[in-house]
Formats: C-alpha cells, sequence, structure tokens
C-alpha cells in the first residue's frame, strides 16, 4: 500500500489548488454573507474539468482515478464546502453511480454530458420526514404502459435549484411500502424539465451558505420506463451504493477543512500577542494546534487508504464510512479550537474560522449522520456486519475499454 503521489496526483492537487484560489476564495466571504450560490462556478469548473474528474475519457471526462478524486476534494474544500459539495452530489452520488450501474444508453444520454460539465446532477432520497429511516420516504412511482408516475417530495438536496438531472428513489411495490421492506423502491433518472417538477432553494442555513440546497416536488411526473435506474426493487442497494461514494468525497473534504483550520490558527497564534508573547508559545494554545495536526494526519491517511483500495476495485464501505466518521468528527472539533485560538476575532466572520465552524456541522448531517457511523463501526467490530463480496462494482483504475 503506497500512499506517495505521483506525478498526476501532484498537477491535480495543484490545479485545484489553484482554481479554489483563483476562482472561490476571493467572493466567497461576500457570498456566503448572501447566502449566494454563484453559478458561474459550474462553468469555471466544467472549463477546469473538474466536474469529471474521474470519470473515464471515453464519457467525456477527465480520466483520472479515485484518488484525484479526494485530492480535488480536499483542496476545494480548504477554502469552501459549498464548492467541495458540488463535486459530493454531481460526481459521487450521481455520476459515479452512473458509470457502475448506468446501461449504455443512460451513459451516454446523462453521463457524458454530466462529466464535461454540460449537465449538473445530483441525488434526491431525503425526504422532509426521512432522512437516515430510507425506508421512511413516501415518493411513489406508478408504471402506467411505457411510462411511470411519479409524485413525491424530496428535501435538503444540494444543487436541487441547479441541476438538470435527478436521481429519485421511490416506491413502485405498495404493498412493500406498507411493510416497510426496502425490495420495493426502485431509482429513476429524473430530468428538472419534465413536467410536473418544480425546485426551490432553502434559506436561512447554519453553514454552505454559497451553497445551493433546496427542494425538489414531483406532481404526476410521466419518466419514461428506459429512465428506470437498474431493475425494478433494487433502489435501496443503489441509494447505499451512492451514499458510499459520497462519503469518501465528504471524508477528504472534511479533511481539507482540519487543514485549513490548522493553518489559520498557526498564522493567527504567531502574530497575535497576549501577556507580551505570541499566543503561539503559550501551552493550551499548543494544544490545540498539535490536535489539528494529529487530526488532519490520520483523517488523511484514512481517505487516502479508502481511494487506494477504490484503485484496486477493492470493497471500501468499512474503510470509507470510518474515513467519513472521523474526518467529520475532526473537522468540527477544529474548527471550533480554532475559533477559541482566535478568540473574539473567532465569533466574526472577519476571519474564515467563523465559516469553518458553521460548515464543519453539516458533514457530521448529510451523507450518514456521525450517529449512524458510529452504529456502522461497532457492527463492524462485533461481527454484526461484513462486507461481501470484496470486489465492488466501481471500475478498476486505469480504466479500460470494457467499462
Amino acid at each position: 500500500m503506497n500512499f506517495e503521489l505521483n506525478d498526476d496526483h501532484l498537477s491535480v492537487q495543484e490545479l485545484c489548488r489553484d482554481f479554489a484560489k483563483k476562482y472561490i476564495a476571493p467572493t466567497i466571504q461576500e457570498n456566503d454573507r448572501a447566502h449566494k450560490f454563484d453559478p458561474t462556478l459550474l462553468d469555471k469548473m466544467a472549463d477546469a474539468d473538474i466536474l469529471g474528474i474521474c470519470i473515464p475519457e471515453k464519457y467525456g471526462g477527465a480520466g483520472m482515478d479515485y484518488i484525484s478524486l479526494g485530492l480535488a476534494c480536499e483542496e476545494l474544500e480548504y477554502i469552501d464546502a459549498s464548492a467541495r459539495v458540488v463535486l459530493s452530489v454531481h460526481i459521487g452520488l450521481n455520476s459515479l453511480t452512473l458509470l457502475s450501474y448506468g446501461n449504455q444508453f443512460q451513459k451516454e444520454k446523462y453521463l457524458e454530458p454530466q462529466a464535461k460539465g454540460e449537465k449538473i446532477s445530483t441525488f434526491g432520497l431525503t425526504e422532509p420526514n426521512a432522512g437516515s429511516d430510507v425506508v421512511g420516504i413516501q415518493t411513489t412511482a406508478v408504471k402506467k404502459g411505457d411510462k411511470y408516475i411519479l409524485n413525491g417530495e424530496k428535501m435538503w438536496i444540494s444543487l436541487a435549484d441547479v441541476a438538470d438531472n435527478f436521481l429519485i428513489f421511490a416506491w413502485t411495490d405498495q404493498d412493500k411500502k406498507k411493510r416497510r421492506d426496502h425490495s420495493g423502491i426502485s431509482c429513476f433518472i429524473v430530468e428538472k424539465s419534465f413536467p410536473g417538477v418544480t425546485t426551490g432553494s432553502i434559506h436561512g442555513k447554519l453553514g454552505v451558505r454559497a451553497g445551493n440546497t433546496g427542494w425538489i416536488s414531483m406532481q404526476d411526473v410521466e419518466v419514461p420506463s428506459e429512465n428506470l435506474f437498474g431493475k425494478e426493487g433494487e433502489g435501496f442497494g443503489i441509494a447505499m451504493f451512492c451514499l458510499e461514494q459520497g462519503r469518501y468525497t465528504v471524508a477528504a473534504g472534511s479533511t481539507g477543512l482540519i487543514k485549513a483550520s490548522l493553518d489559520a490558527s498557526v498564522e493567527y497564534s504567531q502574530t497575535r500577542k497576549t501577556f507580551e508573547r505570541p499566543i503561539s508559545e503559550h501551552q493550551l494554545v499548543k494544544q490545540m494546534i498539535a490536535n489539528m495536526s494529529a487530526g488532519y494526519e490520520y483523517s488523511r491517511l484514512l481517505w487516502l487508504k479508502a481511494g487506494w483500495m477504490r484503485n484496486q476495485g477493492i470493497r471500501s464501505t468499512r474503510e470509507t464510512a470510518m474515513a467519513k466518521w472521523i474526518a467529520c468528527r475532526e473537522a468540527e472539533k477544529a474548527a471550533s479550537d480554532a475559533v477559541q485560538v482566535h478568540g473574539a476575532y473567532g465569533f466574526s466572520d472577519e476571519y474564515p474560522v467563523e465559516r469553518f465552524f458553521r460548515n464543519s456541522k453539516g458533514a457530521a448531517i448529510y451523507e450518514g449522520s456521525r450517529e449512524i457511523q458510529t452504529l456502522m463501526q461497532a457492527d463492524y467490530a462485533l461481527g454484526l456486519r461484513q462486507d461481501r463480496p470484496r470486489k465492488i462494482n466501481l471500475p478498476v483504475w486505469p480504466f479500460g475499454d470494457d467499462i
């Protein structure tokens, strides 16, 4: 197992670092204050080949590996979580799933324009009364001739008011819905342009204010049968696969937030003086900085391990969940300590650590809450949960022509 970054990885890291500094950093404070999502960022990400970074060139992507995706997420969230969220939903939750489960028609119609950034995609599972309890969703899909009629509402959907294509999960078997049998859930590719689809944005969020988060409403939406994703009844398994890809991007992104909190604290502590000494010389400040440094190192190793396993075609559900759990936990701690290091100034958005603190909370909730991740790791340790088979659906790097 070798975690040394190769030349391609270093190039991706530099590309995304420069991109974030040039296109995100100059306006992030203003956009965060205004709760404003900048849609031009998507075009810039597409031009830089970031929106298809780990999608094979055959389908219009950059053809990089899964480590490259993680590095992109880490560098973007170093500046702000809102940019990393784009990769989490567009690539992690949607495009990688299309690559792994989509048929040729679906890959050509949806994956290729998504990888090129011509179309933006997202994922619709959560509902007003259903989050971690997946079988609690109420959206239904009824087969009528060569179409499915979808009715329901999705909530807390990143890019809901921006995306062109959605992966939507709905009950196709009403009897199984009554029994809460998840084998009655199916998945569909739904276009925003379909009649009956409406979207809106959610305002008043604690964090990720420069990102778009919203809702999707479907009223008698006719979806062609060829847009059934997988087979009827496979929706739950597909949703779990989607979430695993999303967790990987969140883990890497949260690691970037830890590093941002650390760097900001180091810089501030070396210039701020109390009792005629830089606060970096005070032991309890050193303790907070040391904890941030350690949190960054082992969070990074965890997501790198999961990425290496993905490149080898080895299932990493446990490892990815562990990386997400630990990185998000450490990001919360690091951001909180960074505010403490900055003192009263940390309580103001004059410094970025205030934004880091708010943003860190979201990742501990979405893509599987910290409580869900804790239970998963306990079940693995107790032998109540196992990953079989160890080979996964994701194509093995380097990508061949048979995908």
